[in-house]
């Protein structure tokens, strides 16, 4: 396992060092702008767009090989891929239950393979550092990465957390209905009588209210979450690397760089387990089973 992890080692490090050598001859360090950059005018496309159509080209080759030639007993490919799906479905079906994982797995699997992808490509070396320089009309100059991590883009995740929203409303109007989903949110929890339903029906209309705002903050607290931990990983390996001279940027940076392939898996999960648990909360109908 030592020679495993000194290759390993070995051959990141020549990795990161002939990226941070090309971004050195191209100009030195160079800060991850806050928001994405169009590759050209011409070009309707930015440069983390391009990290997103190689994730979905991954996942697409991904499928076509696990269901290419499909046998009743797994093997090779085929059986890492029914493992990898069976984990994700009884995780998610343990929070979710049998009646909702069936609906939404497509979703919560979905989107964690897609995440995940996406913040260990950003993780490759030459992905943020590998680019040209620029200059802007006004005269200033900058650097354009050709790639940049998909989840390093604010406009990315937003995007994920507005479509699990739209997702969780009509999940939630579905199984409780609109008269349903409304009394959950405002309607006393337990039995009163005379004047302690009045002053609960008071007191549950109030926290309706902060839960409504709640549900109106989540899309937002999801999107910057996962937004945050990337781009602020991405920052850190940037500047570690400039710490010491290009050839042997790698050594600062080697250590936090196999922390962020940990980071990239636990923002992933945190983003979907969130979502699954938004949704079992809305739909939780206590003891009452589903027919």
């Amino acid at each position: 396992m030592s020679s495993f992890y000194r290759f390993l080692s070995l051959f990141f490090g020549a990795l990161i060092a002939s990226s941070a050598s090309l971004s050195a001859a191209e100009g030195g360090a160079h800060k991850l702008p806050l928001g994405a950059e169009k590759l050209h005018d011409a070009f309707p496309a930015t440069n983390s767009m391009v990290m997103v159509w190689i994730t979905t080209l991954i996942i697409v080759l991904f499928c076509r090989a696990a269901a290419g030639k499909l046998s009743m007993v797994p093997v090779g490919f085929q059986n890492f891929a029914e493992w990898l799906i069976e984990g994700l479905y009884n995780f998610f079906g343990g929070l979710l239950g049998d009646h909702l994982i069936k609906k939404t797995f497509w979703f919560f699997g979905g989107t964690f393979l897609f995440i995940l992808i996406n913040n260990w490509l950003a993780l490759i070396p030459g992905v943020g550092t590998v680019g040209m320089d620029i200059h802007y009309e006004g005269g200033g100059k900058g650097f354009l990465s050709f790639m940049r991590g998909a989840n390093a883009d604010l406009n990315m995740t937003s995007a994920m957390s507005v479509v699990f929203m739209v997702c969780w409303t009509f999940w939630a109007l579905k199984e409780n209905g609109l008269k349903g989903f409304v009394s959950h949110i405002f309607a006393p929890k337990g039995k009163f009588q005379g004047g302690m339903l009045v002053g609960m029906v008071v007191v549950f209309f109030m926290v309706g209210i902060l839960e409504v705002i709640s549900i109106l903050i989540r899309p937002i607290a999801l999107s910057f979450r996962l937004f945050g931990n990337v781009y602020g990983g991405e920052q850190t390996l940037e500047s570690l690397m400039h710490l010491v001279p290009a050839k042997l940027a790698f050594l600062p940076a080697l250590p936090f760089y196999f922390i962020e392939i940990l980071v990239g898996l636990v923002q992933a999960l945190v983003f979907t387990l969130l979502a699954a648990i938004f949704l079992a909360l809305i739909c939780d109908h206590g003891d009452e089973e589903h027919h």
